[in-house]
């Protein structure tokens, strides 16, 4: 069996290469995610977990990869085997090595396409499961087999269940140390390095106290040369075995980032919006830490934390050739210590200060950005500048605070390394008088004595680091510890294709911090392809049932269920993907107008992206402009109208196809020519499609059958639309707009 731990490799061979590219569908795929959206690869990884007791999802496969193009390649592959408990391993192997035991594999062919090996019959021949051909097992000979296989095999096996368990502990509460771990070979080598490096720095202070007590009074200039061949031939040793020993650090650094890098931003990605804590600005702070704590692990610092313990080895060497003088060092390594140690408890404090005003300072900072026009246009400048003032004046008060005890430690250890060596001579020179010391071991010992104190000169800033490299630690582990939509252990039902039915059952639900209920035991049920509108007033809770229909939220009590699921039981990805949503705050990334329009869809094909774009009303903006859907945006759309915003928004939601379309104010910026248009579309494009849509606009209504209105977190009407009296109507102030609900 192949170990897990096999890396993928990145010099460019197949390994990592993407593979099993998908053929986009000439023809619409139809609700939900298709057949002709799976890739050979993701089949053969489904079939291989259904095969192994370890089912996993579509949506979980997605989950684990982040190609631009949808293309799952082998390290996403290897990451989604082990979520689902199975161990993967990875490399090249001949096909005539395989046999029973090494069932199931996945042999990867040419031109992208992947099959599974269940096993070698005794005549030779091969037993597979080939996605091209259906669900059922085929066989074939070795000798046609390998004439597409392009020699890089997965191989797999199931995880015992307690090992699963052991693995995903340590996965979820170790994140960052088991990723350290996993490097520790390299820095074994770091501590082998400055080992061999600090007993080769003994080679000058030895060859100056043989030169002066032997070479200089007997005049041996062979000898000198012979010394002196030597010693460059150390120096030289300790400069290559300086610069592997740096080598090592930044690729331990390095795979390290990757994974940590990877990890945190997938925590972000999968964090429970009701765990989310803080500002925006707090919260990319919060992610920008990660820098310090790499940058902790991975500088010359942690090169002289290694060091340290050569204090001993340094000492003891001054005590062999100076006898007495090595009292000397022995005396100012604690007092440089004592002084570290001493400033500690003030710079840990002046640390989380300091992290708490960059958060404070980054939150005015990143509000300011976002909200520039508005700020401009409502007078708020002062008031923002006053807070960014605040803000740099208290990180610029602890900063000053911290760097003065810093450097009353640094100069305290600078003065302590200089009288030491003082001291040295000074004593030195009484030892030699009486006899007890050499001129060569006197500077030798002065020597011996800077390179024993060189570490600690770097103590007090080393220390500082860590401190504020813990600080970083404990920030983003509570990031990480923070509840997740994909809690470890936890197993998925698997629904690619929803048929749209939804339904509430006595649910309570609270935002994070908030006293009062924003649902107070709401129920209804929605059947497949019926259309509802949700009413009611501001603050009603109309926008919070949206939210919990999409998963974002958790219902404190009671069940939301699509198609009988509750689907806290439903994989995230599979619930989104099936349900089209157009939620009130409308949010563009930067990118051209085709990304953001396929951005959640999976791997969409030109006919979804112009279809979607002609329902939602795009087309008639964009088809006039020379870039067309190349169109760069900026951040979240700007140069863009309100209307347009939200007709690209609409248009994400269509394009994948999804049974059921939930949309908040969806044509809230539209005018009226360009509402009717849109109207007119989703009427006849969603004809059989669930559909509900949150709204005050009596426009839309005429998009829907039925009517739910909630009052105080309550259902205080349902039934059907025209059950809706005249009078509850009121015109709108603006001439030719449309009518304002009233309920």
């Amino acid at each position: 069996m192949m170990d897990a731990s096999v890396n993928v490799q990145n010099d460019g061979t197949a390994a990592d290469l993407r593979i099993a590219r998908p053929t986009p569908a000439p023809e619409d795929h139809g609700p939900g995610i298709g057949p002709n959206q799976t890739t050979a690869l993701e089949k053969c990884l489904l079939h291989v977990a259904a095969s192994l007791d370890r089912p996993t999802t579509l949506a979980s496969l997605h989950a684990a990869h982040s190609g631009g193009d949808g293309g799952l390649d082998i390290r996403a592959a290897i990451t989604a085997a082990e979520r689902a408990g199975i161990q993967a391993g990875f490399g090249k192997r001949k096909l005539a090595d395989f046999d029973g035991t090494l069932s199931p594999a996945i042999l990867l062919l040419d031109r992208g396409r992947a099959v599974v090996l269940h096993d070698v019959r005794p005549d030779g021949a091969l037993v597979i499961y080939d996605p091209d051909l259906g669900d059922a097992l085929g066989q074939i000979t070795r000798d046609k087999l390998a004439q597409t296989y392009t020699g890089y095999a997965l191989l797999m096996r199931a995880l015992h269940r307690d090992d699963i368990t052991a693995q995903r502990i340590g996965r979820s509460g170790h994140w960052f140390w088991s990723t350290l771990a996993q490097n520790r070979w390299a820095y074994a080598q770091v501590i082998l390095a400055a080992m061999l490096a600090n007993f080769l720095s003994l080679s000058t202070s030895l060859f100056i106290m043989v030169v002066y007590d032997r070479v200089l009074p007997n005049e041996a200039i062979e000898s000198l040369i012979a010394l002196t061949v030597g010693v460059g031939i150390a120096l030289f040793f300790d400069f290559l075995i300086k610069s592997l020993r740096a080598g090592f650090i930044d690729r331990a650094g390095q795979r390290a980032d990757m994974a940590m890098g990877r990890r945190i931003f997938d925590q972000l990605l999968d964090m429970q919006m009701g765990a989310r804590k803080g500002s925006t600005g707090a919260m990319a702070s919060t992610l920008r830490e990660f820098e310090t704590l790499r940058e902790f692990f991975t500088s010359a610092t942690l090169v002289a934390v290694v060091d340290l313990p050569f204090i001993v080895l340094f000492i003891g060497v001054v005590y062999l050739i100076g006898g007495p003088l090595a009292l000397v060092p022995a005396i100012a390594v604690p007092v440089v210590l004592i002084v570290g140690i001493a400033v500690q408890p003030v710079l840990a404090r002046l640390a989380e200060q300091s992290f708490a005003d960059g958060q404070s300072k980054q939150s005015v900072l990143v509000e300011t950005v976002v909200g520039l026009e508005t700020i401009k246009s409502v007078g708020a400048s002062r008031r923002m500048r006053a807070r960014w003032e605040d803000a740099i004046s208290r990180q610029s008060d602890h900063g000053m605070k911290s760097r003065a005890v810093t450097q009353f430690a640094i100069n305290a250890t600078a003065f302590t390394q200089q009288a030491a060596q003082v001291m040295i001579v000074f004593y030195g020179v009484f030892l030699i008088t009486s006899g007890e010391a050499s001129m060569g071991a006197l500077i030798a010992s002065v020597i011996l004595t800077g390179r024993t104190l060189a570490p600690l000169a770097q103590l007090a800033q080393t220390l500082t680091r860590l401190n504020q490299a813990r600080s970083s630690y404990r920030s983003l582990n509570a990031l990480m510890q923070a509840d997740s939509e994909r809690p470890e252990g936890q197993s998925w039902i698997s629904r690619p294709v929803l048929e749209g039915e939804i339904t509430f059952q006595d649910v309570h639900f609270a935002y994070p911090d908030q006293a009062v209920d924003a649902l107070r035991g709401v129920s209804f049920t929605i059947k497949p392809g019926e259309k509802v509108a949700i009413l009611g007033r501001i603050g009603s809770g109309k926008s919070t049932i949206a939210r919990l229909m999409l998963g974002l939220y958790q219902p404190k009590q009671g069940a939301v269920l699509v198609d009988g699921i509750d689907i806290r039981q439903i994989d995230p990805g599979d619930l989104r993907r099936n349900v089209g949503s157009v939620l009130q705050d409308v949010w563009l990334f930067s990118g051209t107008v085709r990304e953001n329009i396929s951005i959640g869809a999976i791997r969409p094909n030109d006919t979804d992206i112009l279809k979607a774009a002609r329902l939602s009303g795009v087309e008639d903006f964009i088809s006039k402009h020379p870039s067309g859907y190349d169109l760069v945006l900026a951040e979240r759309g700007e140069g863009l109208s309100g209307g347009q915003r939200q007709a690209i928004s609409l248009a994400r939601a269509l394009v994948g196809h999804p049974p059921i379309v939930l949309m908040d104010e969806p044509t809230s910026s539209m005018d009226v020519q360009n509402e009717a248009a849109v109207i007119k579309n989703l009427k006849q494009e969603l004809s059989d499609r669930t559909m509900v849509v949150v709204t005050h606009r009596t426009s839309l209504l005429e998009l829907v059958d039925r009517i739910i209105v909630i009052d105080n977190g309550k259902v205080s009407m349902d039934g059907p639309k025209s059950m809706l009296n005249r009078a509850t109507v009121r015109p709108r102030a603006a001439a030719g707009a449309d009518a304002e609900l009233r309920v």
